[in-house]
């Protein structure tokens, strides 16, 4: 079944009104955002080039307690900044309708970047990290069905350590993060 989000676009923050409205995590937010460097010119170029289109917009589901948040959603701000593309911030918890329609292995994981049409027809979404960084959450959710179990909270501290480090110390993963928005971009 298609999605549409019709009723969405026009609803949501700009990029500045979210940064400028986060309660949690602005500074480091704007540490990411200023780090961020294009890995090569054809990069930049492909995204600058989206400017001769008219008919994509970007809906992003966030919050700003959300470390993925935090560490992604500047690398998709700067990608899209040259793009010529409405880019609009949903709330998560004011959208949660909208949440609920583009879950993560039956979770609520953020950030989910939302591509559609003009008419609000979604054509595709990342998120809500990089595929490289996921499949460490992707094998604990398959390794661990029990929240119960004894050694669910442990897996779950190890996990998370896990993802650390593979988004690892710099910005190499807003690289990756580009070439994935690239790639998806490039199907539409």
């Amino acid at each position: 079944m298609s999605k549409n989000l019709a009723d969405k676009l026009g609803k949501g923050l700009t990029p500045q009104q979210f940064i400028d409205a986060m309660t949690k995590n602005q500074d480091k937010f704007l540490d990411w955002y200023n780090r961020f460097e294009w890995s090569s010119d054809d990069e930049r170029e492909f995204f600058e080039s989206l400017s001769n289109r008219d008919d994509l917009r970007c809906l992003i589901l966030a919050a700003d307690w959300c470390g993925d948040v935090v560490r992604n959603v500047p690398v998709v701000f700067r990608a899209l900044e040259n793009a010529g593309m409405p880019v609009e911030v949903l709330i998560m918890e004011e959208h949660l309708d909208t949440m609920d329609q583009f879950l993560t292995m039956g979770g609520r994981s953020i950030p989910v970047v939302i591509f559609a049409d003009t008419g609000g027809f979604v054509l595709g979404t990342w998120g809500p990290r990089p595929k490289h960084v996921q499949e460490a959450m992707i094998a604990f959710k398959q390794n661990n069905p029990d929240r119960n179990a004894p050694d669910y909270e442990d897996n779950l501290k190890a996990t998370r350590a896990e993802i650390l480090a593979r988004y690892g110390e710099g910005t190499d993963y807003q690289k990756t993060i580009t070439a994935e928005l690239r790639a998806l971009l490039s199907t539409f």
